[in-house]
């Protein structure tokens, strides 16, 4: 296996060559944002039910090491603005990042489909001086230039499945912080 692709890199142009590698930087980025933004974002919203859970029984007691804790910790006054403004930069806080993923799920497709124009234009360059082509001797150059326009596609789908799931846990992350806010708000 590891020889095709050492054989693969070795015919292709200089253009395949960068467009594959930056799709490998691509993927790689795309994996560790979503590792890092996953943790730090399953471990925020494990905090906040720990924090609402409290909140919700009879003590009504505010955590003062959860987010919303120190936040109210800091602050003398306790009114549905400030409490708006927490939420807002919790959720501004949440979602720093998230956007190489959506960039990286739009423009990795166009960036493979680049790479499988410049393979096909060279490989009907390489023709040029033959005055009958058949399709046996076309079909395996267009099918290895359209490999960068696979690889761009899966960085994309790759990348656009990640940002989702994290989307959706910042969803529910501030589910949490309104329901808090909620809650707050219902006692003072």
């Amino acid at each position: 296996m590891l020889n095709i692709i050492v054989n693969y890199l070795q015919n292709s142009s200089i253009i395949t060559v960068f467009v594959l590698a930056l799709l490998s930087i691509y993927m790689i980025l795309t994996i560790l944002i979503y590792i890092y933004k996953l943790l730090e974002l399953s471990s925020s919203i494990k905090n906040e039910i720990n924090s609402l859970n409290s909140l919700t029984k009879r003590e009504f007691r505010i955590n003062p090491l959860t987010s919303i804790g120190s936040f109210i910790g800091n602050n003398k006054e306790i009114n549905k603005e400030t409490l708006e403004v927490f939420e807002i930069s919790m959720i501004r806080e949440a979602s720093s990042g998230l956007f190489w993923q959506s960039i990286i799920a739009s423009t990795a497709p166009f960036i493979g489909l680049f790479g499988t124009v410049v393979g096909i234009l060279e490989s009907f360059a390489s023709f040029k001086n033959v005055s009958k082509v058949s399709f046996s001797a076309i079909a395996p150059v267009i099918s290895e230039a359209l490999i960068a326009t696979a690889a761009g596609i899966f960085v994309a789908i790759l990348a656009y499945t990640f940002h989702q799931i994290l989307v959706r846990k910042i969803y529910i992350l501030n589910t949490y912080i309104k329901s808090q806010i909620n809650i707050i708000l219902s006692r003072n």
